[in-house]
């Protein structure tokens, strides 16, 4: 089985611009081979909140594997004279994840979302792939007793671990606790219970392509959404300025 390892550095994080099938063969390599790997994607909104959150930065700095989510990052890293050919989204990473190890028969867990969404989300994946084994699953809201949570996806016995919580949480979880999960590989997959279970929509395919998945999200919650987006956008068009002016002075 191979792959192609492929990095760039943008606005100083190291980020794989490998497409989705040579990601998922690096990731089934790695769990065959017994090796614990670390994954994370970001988009605009992580990059810009990195710059200002340092637990949040060196989280997922440490992780082994970095896909670019967003269609804003892919085109800022393009603009900066990068190699991105596509972009590798959480979500549609996830089912090819689960597909890969209903094949492989590799056991998961699902950590995060409420109580309800998580379960609905086990129903829904188990329908799409009978021949997934789910190790164990549990809600989001653990806080008062990380230990024992852990101590259950341990003994689970599970090979993926992909946990549904919002960032920078997930992030500061996986890196605090890597050492004891017991896991060969651990994802966080952000609001992605929540569209598997039906409780979220996700935008249209062609607001996926275009980058509009931001302003689907303002559509639907314009009182919560509106502000966040446009100030996120902002700080990000101006990073992308000052990277572009020191990609300049390197070349």
């Amino acid at each position: 089985m191979s792959y192609t390892k492929e990095q760039i550095q943008f606005m100083g994080v190291s980020l794989d611009t490998s497409s989705m099938e040579s990601t998922i063969s690096r990731i089934e390599s790695s769990i065959f081979a017994q090796n614990f790997m670390q994954h994370c994607v970001v988009n605009v909104a992580k990059l810009v909140n990195m710059q200002r959150d340092t637990e949040l930065a060196n989280s997922v700095n440490s992780c082994d594997l970095i896909n670019i989510d967003g269609m804003g990052v892919v085109w800022g890293a393009r603009s900066c004279g990068h190699r991105v050919p596509e972009r590798v989204a959480g979500v549609d990473l996830f089912h090819h994840l689960l597909t890969m190890s209903a094949r492989c028969e590799f056991p998961v867990f699902l950590l995060g979302a409420t109580e309800d969404v998580v379960t609905q989300t086990v129903e829904v994946i188990k329908t799409q792939n009978p021949d997934l084994k789910i190790a164990g699953y549990h809600h989001g809201y653990f806080w008062d007793d990380e230990k024992a949570v852990v101590e259950k996806i341990q003994k689970s016995g599970a090979k993926l671990l992909f946990i549904a919580i919002t960032s920078p949480k997930k992030e500061n979880f996986i890196n605090k606790w890597q050492d004891s999960l017991g896991v060969n590989f651990v994802m966080g997959v952000g609001g992605t219970f929540d569209v598997v279970a039906g409780k979220v929509k996700r935008a249209p395919v062609w607001m996926q392509n275009y980058g509009l998945e931001w302003l689907y999200r303002v559509i639907q919650e314009p009182g919560r959404m509106w502000k966040r987006y446009l100030i996120t956008n902002s700080k990000f068009a101006y990073l992308l300025l000052k990277e572009k002016l020191k990609f300049k002075k390197i070349d």
